[in-house]
């Protein structure tokens, strides 16, 4: 398990915490696996009702380490990532957020397939894929149209665009906006309440809800096809390297 994800069981919840705060909780290989086992480890076990997602400092996730990335670079379904995105995608328990910071790329897309987001006030959104030269993953160029419409997805995919709590609210990819002191009180209260359901009336409420696995797996298989054939390629090579020199890459 690597420190920097803490997972505990208290009141039959389980919660990972993102703990990485002084690289505002940027998600590497190691950090991917002890998510997977975790949400794994939920899945089967009878003491676990609800899982809950919160994070340590000022971020929630400023989405992959790019360093780590480049030097552990993800690898069929064994990969840490795929593991993660494969548990989050056939849960069967219900998953609620605490987003108490700025939440980047797959920490966005991650959220699409939570059932119960809820963020501070100083929260914001973004998804920088085409900005990094890569495409969305997480089957979330599927999820996020289908939540928010194709054109206010268009603004966060293909334009980069920021997104407050408010506006993330009022478009359904937020259930509520909290004070930052506040936060966490609101999602355990709803994470508890749902300790409290009948778990096998709310396991087959989230399948009715969630539709179609395969779908969503199929584009989640085609992301990735085409995610890992970006990170082979020479507009990823220059907006990693304007990245850590700190200046606009240049695709000309």
């Amino acid at each position: 398990m690597s420190d920097h994800i803490l997972v505990s069981v208290e009141d039959r919840i389980m919660t990972i915490t993102f703990n990485r705060p002084e690289k505002k909780n940027a998600i590497t290989s190691a950090m991917y696996g002890a998510m997977a086992d975790a949400l794994l480890d939920a899945n089967g076990r009878d003491d676990v009702r609800t899982i809950m997602f919160t994070a340590n400092g000022d971020a929630f996730t400023a989405g992959n380490d790019l360093i780590d990335f480049r030097d552990n670079p993800p690898r069929g379904p064994e990969a840490g990532v795929a593991r993660f995105l494969k548990q989050i995608t056939v849960a069967e328990k219900p998953i609620v957020a605490a987003v108490n910071g700025m939440a980047v790329g797959v920490g966005l897309t991650m959220l699409l397939h939570f059932d119960f987001v809820y963020m501070a006030d100083s929260a914001k959104l973004q998804a920088p894929f085409v900005d990094l030269a890569l495409v969305p993953e997480a089957a979330s160029s599927l999820l996020l149209p289908k939540r928010i419409g194709h054109v206010k997805a268009a603004e966060i995919f293909m334009l980069g665009k920021w997104v407050n709590a408010e506006e993330a609210s009022s478009m359904g990819m937020a259930c509520g906006v909290f004070k930052a002191d506040e936060l966490n009180a609101a999602a355990r209260k709803t994470a508890i309440l749902l300790t409290k359901k009948a778990p096998e009336s709310l396991k087959q409420t989230k399948r009715l809800m969630r539709g179609d696995l395969n779908v969503v797996s199929a584009r989640m298989e085609e992301e990735s096809e085409l995610f890992s054939a970006r990170l082979q390629s020479p507009e990823l090579m220059e907006a990693v390297m304007a990245f850590l020199q700190k200046r606009e890459p240049d695709f000309g």
